[in-house]
């Protein structure tokens, strides 16, 4: 068993467990404009990145925008979720299909296409003002409007799936056990599909929201200039500042608001199930 193991654990230690180690050595350095990194042992990123209140307002939109996307994903995904649990017929092989579809579209092409729906002149705009509905085209892209629903986009599919593959393992019958008892039909959804889909929910929810905090190509494409999130600071401090020492730190704020926003969201849903 442990000859099994060994190839992916090193794997593992190659591709991640050691980049991440040097990143956090990095992120201990000190940052000069003109010899670009001096190696030191100090604190002061983390320091700098926590008392500037622009990476703070930084950080709080992006577990905003994290947060809502997935809350709004939730939503709208369980119900898809149970129709294609349920569903017992031939083309339930072609609505999965339909719904994995998006994920074979790169996020810059389909960053590009809501451009082209959002835009003061796109698709949108154009057919409400051919309407007589608006004298003037909305606001719809580069905000947290265009960047919430360019994300949701992204990573719905993701949470479908995975409230499907649970909603399918809990057995007809007690849905109509419930039914036969005299529950209606929410009372039923909330007193015993809910429950028993808690398991998907805590997974759905914990893939769709790292992938939300992860975010880069539509924060930048739909967000625009003004609208900053984590992924795309860190990159800044990478690519264009330099300085990789402060960027090393944000990646490591970053990665430790996602691991604990995880870890406390997934014991909540795990502690309602054991109730």
């Amino acid at each position: 068993m442990a000859a099994l193991i060994l190839p992916a654990g090193l794997l593992v230690v190659l591709l991640m467990v050691a980049p991440m180690l040097f990143l956090a050595r990095i992120s201990l350095n000190h940052f000069s404009p003109t010899e670009l990194m001096v190696e030191a042992m100090s604190a002061e990123n983390y320091l700098r990145a926590v008392q500037d209140p622009y990476y703070r307002a930084v950080l709080l939109t992006t577990l905003a925008v994290a947060l809502g996307c997935t809350l709004l994903c939730l939503v709208l995904g369980f119900p898809t979720a149970y129709w294609l649990a349920r569903m017992q017929s031939r083309w339930k092989s072609l609505a999965t299909i339909l719904i994995l579809f998006p994920l074979l579209v790169g996020n810059v092409v389909r960053s590009a296409g809501w451009i082209a729906l959002l835009g003061n002149d796109g698709a949108i705009n154009a057919a409400l003002q051919g309407l007589h509905l608006i004298s003037a085209p909305l606001p719809l892209l580069y905000n947290a409007f265009a960047v919430v629903v360019g994300i949701v986009a992204v990573v719905l599919p993701y949470m479908i799936l995975t409230l499907s593959a649970v909603i399918e393992g809990i057995p007809r019958q007690t849905e109509e056990a419930a039914a036969n008892l005299g529950a209606r039909p929410l009372t039923a959804f909330r007193r015993v599909v809910l429950p028993l889909a808690l398991p998907g929910v805590a997974a759905g929810s914990v893939l769709v929201f790292i992938l939300c905090m992860n975010a880069y190509a539509t924060p930048v494409l739909l967000g625009g200039p003004q609208f900053k999130m984590m992924a795309p600071a860190v990159y800044d401090q990478f690519v264009r500042g330099n300085n990789w020492p402060f960027g090393a730190a944000l990646a490591f704020i970053l990665l430790a608001a996602t691991m604990v926003l995880t870890v406390v969201g997934s014991a909540l849903i795990g502690r309602r199930y054991r109730r």
